[in-house]
């Protein structure tokens, strides 16, 4: 393996790391793809179920939701300059559309050196122009932070094994390390394996400050979410167990025809049935792999950036492992890190592609067919995009009618919604509301149906439904029209304020 020790890549660096275009084209990609969230995912789109999750562990808009076990508190954290003192959903928005250019923008410039820059650029833009990075770049969710973190990270490692005399990217990888941990800890458990596992499959990598950096980093990351798990969840086992039960008992569960199927737009595939979209949409997964497979033969044979073309692919296939064959569902935005870290070397094998050509004329022809065919793959991500955020941005708005109309009918605060999520998300609807959000079964159980009827004399209570039978507990409330085909049963103290309004 003397393609991968660190004299030949010190030599790369050295050779490729001062060239202006190292540091205008990353950057140019990141303000491209920080315009294009603002351009093509309107900021007034309204939050999402997840999304209202986190943020209302921060906003005063309204009382925090139900936190499930799975979930971490880095993007409560992350949001928090904008949502502990604004309810502004475009102002949230903007905010993390330039966040999130600034983010990717830092994650190329530590593969910088590493790899020719127009490599570097094109793999972050082939990441960045999936319409899953930009649906997800302006949300409050945390796949994409750990898809930056991943990628900043394989480059810090790469890069403090090239020059063992800088600390900078020592320091980096343990900041991407934290990251990843604070945002999605089993997440970041993934990607760092191949990390923690790279120094004793090759010689030329033990330095054995990166290991320790990573592990400091990933544990400084999950310590808030362990600690929680003992002082909110009964330990860090139950924890774990109960993650994994929402997550539909992680086992053995091949979900790859899921997650084509969810290619064509859909945010969640669970239960993931119904036929597979046009191959058009999802082919650019076996182009993408095909690429990256092509990068790595041509720089091991080469004995050429082996190191930077091999690592991100095994990191990739651990990030993508329990989303491709432990889940019976699929969701694309779990793939994020995956598809950040193949990106790399895939712009790489596309380059050496075209490289390859035997003669100027044939080399311009393969560069024409390349940007013909990234032309059509760009046309059919912002297909699948544009129909995303029409559909997602009229269901926010049903939501914030809905919220509306309750408030109109006596349902606010303080208040409690709950009811079927089948037949209406009540999370964020009550967070739209400004209510308190409320199960009685279910991964989001937090409370009983005794302490709802308690509470339905005291302050405004509801239960979202479409005309079907109440709950026991609201048998004698008083059916109302909202919006559409949901229907409310509204607790007594609603009856009481309404005629104390009207009086």
């Amino acid at each position: 393996m003397t393609a991968v020790t660190p004299s030949i890549i010190r030599a790369t660096l050295v050779r490729r790391g001062a060239a202006p275009s190292s540091r205008l084209l990353p950057a140019t990609v990141a303000v491209t793809f920080a315009l294009a969230q603002l351009a093509l995912v309107r900021p007034g789109m309204g939050l999402g179920w997840d999304e209202s999750v986190y943020v209302s562990q921060i906003s005063g808009h309204a009382p925090a939701a139900f936190f499930s076990a799975p979930r971490a508190r880095g993007i409560s954290l992350l949001v928090a300059p904008i949502a502990a003192w604004s309810s502004s959903t475009p102002l949230l928005r903007v905010y993390l559309a330039v966040l999130s250019g600034i983010g990717l923008w830092l994650a190329l410039r530590a593969w910088r050196g590493l790899l020719p820059a127009k490599v570097v650029a094109l793999g972050g833009a082939l990441f960045a122009s999936l319409w899953v990075t930009l649906f997800y770049g302006p949300q409050a969710m945390p796949n994409y932070w750990v898809a930056i973190g991943a990628l900043a990270g394989v480059g810090c490692f790469l890069r403090a094994q090239a020059d063992r005399a800088r600390r900078a990217p020592v320091w980096g990888l343990a900041a991407a390390g934290a990251l990843m941990a604070l945002m999605r800890p089993m997440d970041a458990a993934w990607v760092g394996l191949p990390l923690l596992l790279a120094p004793l499959v090759v010689r030329q990598w033990r330095y054995g400050r990166l290991p320790v950096a990573l592990a400091a980093g990933l544990a400084a990351g999950a310590a808030a979410w362990v600690i929680e798990a003992y002082t909110g969840y009964g330990g860090l086992g139950r924890r774990l167990h109960d993650a994994s039960l929402i997550q539909g008992r992680l086992s053995w569960n091949v979900a790859v025809d899921d997650q084509m199927r969810s290619q064509n737009g859909r945010t969640l595939c669970r239960p993931c049935t119904g036929g597979m979209p046009n191959p058009v949409v999802f082919a650019w997964w076996f182009v993408f792999s095909v690429l990256a497979a092509v990068g790595l033969a041509v720089a091991v044979r080469a004995r050429r950036a082996a190191g930077a073309a091999a690592l991100p692919l095994a990191c990739a296939a651990a990030a993508a492992f329990p989303y491709l064959f432990l889940i019976g569902y699929a969701a694309p935005r779990f793939l994020l890190p995956a598809y950040a870290l193949l990106a790399i070397p895939a712009a790489y094998g596309l380059v050496l592609l075209v490289q390859a050509t035997p003669s100027h004329a044939w080399r311009a022809t393969a560069v024409t067919l390349a940007a013909v065919v990234l032309a059509g793959h760009l046309v059919v991500q912002l297909t699948v995009l544009h129909q995303l955020v029409d559909r997602t941005t009229e269901s926010h708005r049903d939501w914030a009618r809905t919220a509306g109309a309750l408030n109109r009918a006596g349902v606010r605060p303080p208040c409690v919604l709950t009811g079927d999520e089948a037949i209406a998300p009540h999370i964020p609807i009550a967070f739209s509301a400004a209510c308190s959000s409320a199960d009685t079964d279910g991964h989001n159980g937090n409370t009983t149906a005794a302490a709802l009827a308690r509470e339905a004399g005291r302050i405004p209570v509801a239960v979202l439904t479409t005309r079907t039978a109440p709950p026991a507990f609201a048998r004698d409330w008083r059916l109302i029209h909202v919006h559409r085909q949901i229907y409310a049963y509204v607790g007594p103290a609603v009856q009481r304020l309404s005629r104390a309004g009207s009086a």
